[in-house]
């Protein structure tokens, strides 16, 4: 999604030694980008910490972060009139989950570092710790692109058919499922329930945007029993996430970051690849029409990603 992408490093750039991570850069609007992705293969709060970690020892000027990526939909459910679930959040494969703190998160929650206690005879589990918000020149931004949305369509599908028309090779593997294979199981849009009941709907070809709270931690959710278990445990503390993730909890108090995850499951045992590949497109796609948003000169009165972390550590 880079307007300008660059072969090179910047020619003053230099890794640090203990640096793992693989960076691209380019340009996106009037912004300087750099991009680092996990390693293959890996998932999960300590490996994003690692990578923010080399990130800060060598581009310690760094402002602004933006976690991109996929992520499980949580459309929440609840009993209808003749006793079958109904959705109450209209989330589909496809769409973008976006971070958005409130009066009583940052955006994310990391909702698997817990204290177990005993409350009378019940045996219950705290949440613990509280992760910070995005700096204020993503918060700012946010709400401009909402208000925007509130007039006029997202240009996602718009920015991902111009990276298929820059880049042909993308367009077979990056495709909305429904529209590359007709017939192919990866089309179809199935949330299952605890018990198994299958809520089927049309999949999206243009995706919407939801804004909430991000649920983020070390385990990757494929039990529907397991997922309705832990939403059960957030709503009692007035937490309803939009997204199951493993990687933001890891980077928001050393690098507070905007979250966006394309939808690709429903964090149940029916996750598999179908739509990973279109999901992780509509986020970048969002990413891209987010930083439009971003005004420069803000990003530059934003405290550098150094200066924070030493901030942090003198405590």
């Amino acid at each position: 999604m880079f307007d300008i992408r660059h072969k090179d490093a910047p020619p003053d750039f230099q890794k640090n030694a203990s640096d793992p991570n693989a960076y691209s850069w380019g340009s996106i609007g009037k912004h300087n980008v750099v991009l680092a992705s996990l390693p293959a293969g890996e998932y999960g709060l300590i490996s994003a910490a690692t990578m923010a970690q080399g990130l800060r020892s060598s581009l310690p000027h760094t402002r602004v972060g933006i976690i991109v990526g996929i992520g499980a939909g949580v459309p929440g459910e609840q009993p209808g009139k003749d006793g079958q679930p109904t959705v109450l959040r209209d989330i589909r494969l496809g769409d973008v989950a976006v971070s958005m703190p409130d009066s009583t998160n940052g955006g994310v929650v990391q909702f698997d570092l817990v204290k177990a206690k005993r409350a009378g005879d019940e045996e219950v589990t705290e949440r613990k710790g509280f992760l910070n918000s995005p700096p204020t020149a993503v918060r700012t931004a946010l709400s401009k692109l909402q208000a925007s949305h509130e007039l006029d369509d997202s240009t996602i599908p718009d920015l991902i058919e111009q990276a298929f028309q820059k880049y042909k090779k993308m367009r077979t593997k990056y495709s909305h499922p429904g529209i590359a294979t007709q017939g192919n199981i990866g089309a179809r849009d199935v949330y299952h329930t605890r018990d198994g009941t299958e809520i089927v709907q049309e999949a999206r070809t243009i995706p919407e945007v939801h804004y909430g709270t991000i649920a983020s931690s070390n385990t990757l959710e494929k039990s529907a029993t397991h997922r309705d278990k832990v939403l059960t445990q957030l709503k009692k503390e007035g937490i309803q996430p939009i997204c199951f993730e493993t990687e933001a909890a890891g980077l928001m108090n050393s690098f507070p970051c905007l979250v966006i995850r394309g939808i690709c499951d429903y964090a149940d045992e029916y996750k598999n690849d179908h739509w990973q590949r279109y999901a992780a497109a509509t986020a970048a796609a969002f990413a891209k029409e987010f930083l439009s948003c971003v005004d420069a000169d803000e990003v530059q009165r934003t405290q550098k990603i150094g200066e924070l972390f030493q901030k942090l550590k003198r405590g």
